[in-house]
């Protein structure tokens, strides 16, 4: 018997809907419920729905290396604090830096150098000591550069791991997106059993088209074999638009994951 919950994007699913609509059908059918930008939402109607949400985004503007894009993450990560308050999100999203419109980076950097991990390291430190004040845990998660993400630094998952495992704080995990690893890495079995003691939260989705498991090439039954042999107790997200009805698409998730 799995031991891990799972939890379904918001965002992606039941687009046709009210986003608080979306909340309630994800709810109703047993998931938590992962949003993004918390900025565009009514945060109180949210929390009336009863769901329980499994993370939202950690900032709204800033990056992990420059001063003022540091100065910004931060600014912002603390008003995120405030706002996880309002739904009791337990964990909140990182990027290697501010994502714009179709997730492409507001500044690209795709050239990282060694005062630049430094300063992602310490910028890192910090975050985490805001989200431990606060009792909330900050994630930070893998992209993929080939398809969605282009120009985004600390964009693989051995570079989220490298940075979490070196700040080495209890409020700072990864987010292990398996959907952007495949794309970027693969050997996704191998890279949940190296990050599992730094893992928050996985996320998945099918490859190509990110859409639910068993819509692509990954074979995510596997993955959760493994991962109920590695003992992980946390949250598995999809993190995927559905390919054609939502529901199914649900049904899909559950059925990999069961």
């Amino acid at each position: 018997m799995a031991s891990y919950r799972l939890a379904a994007c918001a965002e992606m699913l039941f687009t046709d809907l009210p986003f608080v609509e979306r909340v309630k059908r994800i709810h109703e059918r047993g998931f938590l419920v992962e949003i993004w930008d918390w900025s565009s939402k009514d945060l109180e109607a949210l929390a009336a729905t009863g769901a329980e949400f499994s993370s939202m985004t950690g900032y709204l503007r800033g990056d992990l290396t420059t001063a003022e894009g540091r100065a910004e993450l931060l600014a912002t990560a603390r008003e995120s604090l405030t706002a996880a308050e309002i739904i009791d999100s337990p964990r909140l999203n990182l990027h290697g830096t501010g994502l714009g419109e179709g997730g492409i980076p507001v500044v690209p950097h795709s050239v990282v150098t060694g005062e630049d991990w430094v300063h992602a390291a310490e910028t890192l430190r910090q975050v985490a000591e805001l989200g431990a004040a606060a009792g909330r845990t900050f994630v930070l998660e893998n992209l993929n550069l080939a398809v969605d993400h282009p120009g985004t630094p600390f964009a693989r998952a051995a570079d989220t791991l490298a940075l979490v495992r070196g700040v080495n704080h209890p409020a700072l995990r990864l987010n292990l997106d398996l959907y952007h690893a495949q794309i970027g890495e693969g050997n996704l079995v191998s890279l949940v059993t190296e990050a599992l003691p730094w893992i928050g939260e996985i996320q998945v989705a099918d490859v190509p088209g990110r859409c639910e498991p068993g819509t692509g090439e990954i074979r995510y039954e596997a993955v959760a074999s493994a991962l109920q042999a590695l003992g992980y107790d946390g949250v598995i997200g999809m993190e995927a638009w559905a390919s054609d009805d939502p529901e199914a698409a649900l049904d899909a998730f559950k059925a990999a994951f069961k």
